[in-house]
């Protein structure tokens, strides 16, 4: 089979950059260094994890122990007719991975005739509940929910096998998102498929299980989402609100379309019903009812849809038409869809821009728009990708994208507006874009690369490297003009363009922070900090000039202090200096927090670069003051003495982070000045008009 015109443009738009950009990186970190940045852009793909179940080995029944708390953040029911051997297994499961939310355990007995008393009285911690006569799952479920003394109701089938961590996700989505009122898991069948990833319902009242059959990580599935309903086979709800609604509507006894009447009444009480793809259990369906629709208690599975249908025609209007089939897009089909391409996936505790991007998406999502990301490079990047998911960004990666081309070709029509980051990137995609879409297009810098790689060059001196600065401007003021908005960090940048593409239509959305608690006080910090990911020039000659050139005299000064130096990858040369005149050189640090509370002083040493830089803001979030290069705080609004230090000699460098390392009052001044910067320029809420504009959105309800 011939490859597609548009795929043929594509490879050789990929390759041609790549061969520049490695040629620029030889130049400026050396064959060591590219070679070495070459080897991780084309290793394989992270593959996905194996789908590793839990299940409790066979064996005969022994009395074994549950948690149990006198005030539990969870009460857990289980309604059981007979089946004891499954019960037996639920409860096995839940005692061989106890959260770590408090909880207890209520099994609600329908009137079993096997052995399913004698065993759950023999189960230590375990409420055991056994109803006068049987009444069905319904009856069974809101009397559990009456004896509940839980901060949540959590409605478990005996037929289910809980996997680890299925209840402390269930709950931190209520955490995560406040105005969550009923939150269900990711149902898998004892083989690994997937059963269900929250329901789907028609416009008649019939209900899908969405998913069904499918890989439980197939990016239609793996990210948290709102649903039509959830399973009540696994699904938390707010204990109160559980029993404001009234229960289980009691027309739909014995079963069906219980828990799909309860998500409809959890909306029209203006709360979210989310699908929550972390918490997984394994769900043997049909132990108890069986799965013939014609006979038993699945029978009532069709009465009751018309049951339903009646009850709610109103909000049934708004749903699929009948028979259609779900898909992620029809999904969102009430929201702006936004697709996001970037090179890899972001990594947030390791570069600003991806903090940046993460943040921006956070903002996409808090406005109401439906947010799709697709890497360049479509790998699946573990923790980073599982991280954007629980966003609620639907996220596609190998192998369920097999390549860029035909993933366009697939899904472009449905989105309203496409942001592609750096410049290498829209070179490779914009071509694929206008031809597979009409939405807007948004060209987001990340910084300006020609601006960077210019300075770069007049600090070398490097004539070659100047020349190809001048390629790289060419190349994203032809982007600028071919896309429909462009979006840079600063206003300082902007000016620049305005004189350079006076054509293009350009916005700021800088750098995007969450003001966290403000760290320790100067009495309780002490060292000084850098961070800054080598792969990055600016940060690398950074390191190589203050280590050189400014940390021998400010140790001469201050003996006792040490200097943490972080950063992914730090090279030979930098690493020689660990364990030396008070030097540590970290490499990553996967947790940076404590050196953003705990430091007294963060250095900002850059000769060169172009934007608004990360470790800047970082520290400002967290009231740690700054002593900076011009460059480094560059279109920061950020001025000298008032919020920041800024020098630019190797010997005023080091004289200013004595100085405000020994004046307690300064350090004080600088470090809530610093805070209320990033509150006005760089937070979310400072972005969000901006966001809004640019995206095409309306304010969010």
């Amino acid at each position: 089979m011939s490859m597609p015109l548009a795929h043929v443009r594509f490879l050789f738009a990929r390759l041609s950059g790549l061969f520049r950009r490695g040629m620029n990186s030889v130049r400026t970190r050396g064959w060591q260094a590219t070679w070495s940045r070459l080897r991780r852009h084309w290793s394989p793909a992270l593959p996905l994890p194996a789908p590793l179940l839990y299940a409790p080995a066979p064996a005969p029944f022994a009395p074994f122990e549950l948690p149990r708390a006198d005030a539990p953040r969870a009460s857990i029911v289980i309604p059981v007719y007979n089946h004891a051997t499954d019960t037996l297994d639920c409860l096995r499961a839940l005692a061989a991975h106890p959260p770590q939310a408090s909880m207890e355990v209520i099994v609600v007995d329908d009137g079993s005739s096997d052995e399913t008393e004698a065993w759950m009285r023999a189960i230590d911690g375990l409420r055991y509940h056994r109803r006068a006569a049987n009444g069905g799952f319904i009856a069974a479920c809101n009397d559990g929910a009456a004896l509940a003394r839980g901060d949540y109701l959590v409605l478990l089938n005996n037929d289910t096998v809980p996997q680890p961590g299925w209840l402390d996700a269930l709950l931190a989505t209520f955490e995560a998102h406040p105005r969550a009122g009923l939150v269900g898991a990711q149902l898998i069948y004892p083989d690994g498929r997937l059963q269900e990833a929250g329901g789907v319902v028609m416009a008649d009242g019939a209900a899908w299980n969405y998913g069904r059959f499918d890989s439980p990580d197939d990016p239609r599935y793996a990210s948290l989402r709102a649903a039509d309903y959830c399973s009540g086979a696994a699904l938390a709800v707010p204990t109160p609100l559980f029993r404001e609604l009234g229960g289980f509507d009691t027309r739909y006894a014995p079963a069906y379309y219980e828990d799909t009447d309860l998500a409809f009444a959890v909306r029209a009480a203006g709360r979210e019903v989310l699908y929550q793809p972390r918490s997984r259990v394994v769900h043997r369906e049909g132990v108890t009812a069986g799965t013939d629709p014609s006979s038993g208690v699945k029978a009532y599975q069709a009465r009751n849809q018309g049951v339903f249908a009646a009850k709610w025609a109103d909000a049934l209007q708004r749903q699929l038409p009948a028979r259609s089939l779900p898909s992620p897009g029809l999904l969102a089909r009430d929201r702006p869809q936004i697709l996001i391409i970037e090179e890899s996936t972001p990594r947030a505790n390791r570069d600003s821009g991806s903090l940046r991007l993460l943040n921006l998406m956070r903002l996409l999502i808090e406005e109401g728009a439906h947010v799709v990301f697709l890497p360049a490079d479509l790998a699946y990047a573990g923790a980073d990708t599982q991280a954007l998911q629980d966003l609620g960004v639907e996220c596609w990666y190998a192998p369920f994208a097999g390549n860029a081309p035909a993933w366009l070709r697939e899904h472009g029509a449905r989105f309203d507006t496409v942001m592609v980051s750096r410049h290498h990137v829209a070179n490779e995609f914009l071509p694929l874009l206008r031809k597979s879409t009409r939405a807007r297009v948004v060209f987001d810098t990340v910084d300006l690369h020609y601006l960077r790689e210019r300075r770069a060059a007049e600090t070398a001196g490097d004539a070659a490297l100047l020349r190809a600065a001048e390629r790289t401007r060419a190349d994203e003021l032809r982007l600028m003009r071919a896309s429909d908005i462009t979006l840079v960090v600063s206003a300082v940048e902007r000016s620049l363009l305005a004189t350079d593409v006076p054509d293009a239509r350009v916005e700021v959305v800088s750098n995007l922070h969450r003001l966290t608690a403000a760290g320790g006080d100067y009495a309780s910090r002490r060292d000084l900090v850098f961070v800054g990911g080598f792969q990055h020039a600016p940060n690398l000659d950074a390191m190589r000039w203050y280590l050189q050139a400014i940390h021998p005299r400010v140790h001469a000064q201050l003996p006792d202090v040490s200097f943490h130096c972080i950063g992914d990858q730090p090279p030979a040369d930098i690493r020689a200096f660990d364990g030396s005149h008070g030097v540590r050189v970290h490499g990553h640090v996967a947790d940076l927090d404590p050196y953003m509370d705990q430091v007294r002083v963060a250095l900002a040493p850059l000769r060169f670069g172009a934007g608004v830089k990360g470790k800047i803001n970082l520290s400002m979030a967290h009231g740690q003051p700054i002593v900076a290069t011009t460059c480094a705080v560059e279109g920061m609004s950020l001025q000298d003495g008032r919020d920041v230090l800024v020098v630019d000699t190797a010997d005023a460098f080091a004289d200013a982070i004595v100085t405000l390392y020994r004046d307690e009052a300064l350090w004080t001044r600088l470090s809530a000045a610093g805070r209320d910067n990033v509150a006005r320029h760089f937070s979310l809420d400072a972005a969000r008009e901006t966001v809004r504009t640019v995206f095409g959105l309306t304010q969010a309800p």
